[in-house]
């Protein structure tokens, strides 16, 4: 039987749901408020798309760097996460994040490790791109 400490207790995907990526959504707009008041509607909504892929990426970083610590006895493996977000009736938004980060080795190519080559490959078939051939 678990004690109430008064503590919250979470898991490092609980940095992904919804309610962190809006705050951390809402801390970025607020920090640029001054921009936002001179933006239009439509700057606005890019803005805001803008950050809330920033925050994709800084959670996933911090989700990352939690994992790691409970797996320190193991060489930090490569990660790629993809968030796929209700934009509308028919929309959806696709945020990815990867770590590390891809390196660009040129021509199209990148340097990129097995899970983050698999993540490559879902959203190339997401967006009815052709695998590449070998």
């Amino acid at each position: 039987m678990r004690r109430h400490t008064g503590r919250v207790s979470f898991t490092p995907d609980d940095l992904l749901a919804d309610e962190p990526l809006t705050a951390a959504v809402a801390a970025l707009a607020e920090r640029n408020r001054h921009h936002l008041a001179d933006m239009s509607p439509a700057e606005r909504e890019e803005a805001l798309e803008h950050w809330r892929e920033i925050a994709v990426a800084v959670l996933t970083a911090a989700r990352a760097a939690l994992t790691e610590e409970r797996d320190q006895a193991v060489e930090a493996p490569g990660r790629a996460v993809i968030v796929l977000e209700d934009a509308g009736p028919d929309e959806v938004t696709v945020h990815a994040s990867f770590y590390p980060q891809l390196e660009d080795l040129g021509d199209g190519e990148v340097a990129a490790t097995p899970a983050q080559v698999a993540a490559l490959e879902i959203l190339d078939g997401m967006a009815g791109e052709p695998p590449p051939e070998e």
